[in-house]
């Protein structure tokens, strides 16, 4: 299964510009809103995640399980993609929660290892595979609730901002936010657009440019996240959130976010190719490998 997922983000177009020069309907409508109590459950665990999926409540939750801090790797996208899809495909699997089974942090982001010493042809892959999990998060029928019970980084805040809902720890040892520019890396266009549809042009622009990192309070006031609660209520407030959004016929509701998101999704799709060759170009070159080669040693050297 993955080896087929993985042919087929090999060989779907690409998306558009990413990084530019330097310095990264149909589930069928329920007639009520189930009760979030598990009756009947199933799970599935790959090593990277774990879904353990609710029958009775139409409710999944994901399970990010990637230590130390779930990068997101080739592997790790592969399966959340794997995941996601077969949840798509079941028309009882109407709401899904996303959370980290790591403790402080959501998610990291992207895994530089999979950017740094790789050929141009892993590269690619590896690109099409973080369109992929955009495009398939981004555009789900599913109700989407991220739970982040930690620091969300990069990579981290744009898959958090894929979903309909944030719920995020009130810690203000935590933080969220889009920071490629303090890497030397410039966001792709549609983590652009993803930030505006969220948090608005202003914030957005100061955000990128600066390479703003929110504690939680600060990502409440621009709306980067809905909810702050303590650590601990992080993913109990998610399933009582999803009952909320249960209530709401599927159909209206899915047609709904299709209005508001299609435009955005539209524009990736018909550029992925182009963005694809464009993040090869850039993340191949030879002062930016020696950047992330630095900020690599930088670790090394906090871990020991």
């Amino acid at each position: 299964m993955k080896m087929a997922l993985r042919a087929c983000l090999r060989t779907k177009p690409g998306l558009t510009a990413l990084l530019s020069q330097l310095s990264c309907s149909g589930h069928a409508a329920a007639r009520r809103a189930p009760a979030l109590v598990a009756q009947r459950s199933s799970s599935s665990t790959s090593q990277k995640i774990k879904v353990d999926f609710d029958q009775s409540s139409g409710v999944a939750v994901m399970h990010m399980q990637s230590p130390p801090v779930n990068s997101l790797s080739l592997e790790f996208l592969t399966d959340v993609c794997i995941a996601l899809e077969k949840l798509e495909m079941d028309k009882s699997c109407r709401g899904l929660v996303v959370t980290s089974s790591q403790p402080k942090v959501f998610s990291a982001g992207l895994d530089i290892l999979d950017m740094y010493g790789k050929s141009p042809e892993h590269c690619a892959e590896f690109w099409k595979a973080v369109q992929e999990m955009w495009l398939k998060f981004y555009g789900s029928n599913m109700i989407t609730i991220a739970a982040v019970n930690g620091s969300s980084p990069a990579g981290g805040c744009l898959l958090s901002m894929t979903c309909d809902y944030r719920i995020m720890a009130d810690n203000p040892r935590y933080s969220i936010g889009l920071n490629e520019t303090k890497l030397g890396i410039v966001a792709p266009f549609w983590f652009k657009d993803t930030m505006v549809n969220t948090v608005g042009h202003r914030a957005t622009e100061m955000a990128l440019q600066l390479g703003l990192l929110y504690s939680p309070a600060e990502a409440l006031k621009i709306g980067l996240v809905d909810q702050l609660v303590h650590e601990d209520q992080v993913l109990t407030t998610a399933t009582e959130t999803m009952t909320k959004w249960l209530a709401i016929p599927d159909h209206a509701r899915q047609l709904t976010k299709s209005m508001m998101r299609k435009p955005t999704i539209d524009k990736l799709a018909a550029n992925r190719e182009a963005d694809v060759n464009n993040f090869v170009k850039f993340i191949t070159k030879d002062s930016i490998q020696k950047s992330l080669g630095m900020y690599l040693e930088m670790l090394k050297r906090r871990k020991a």
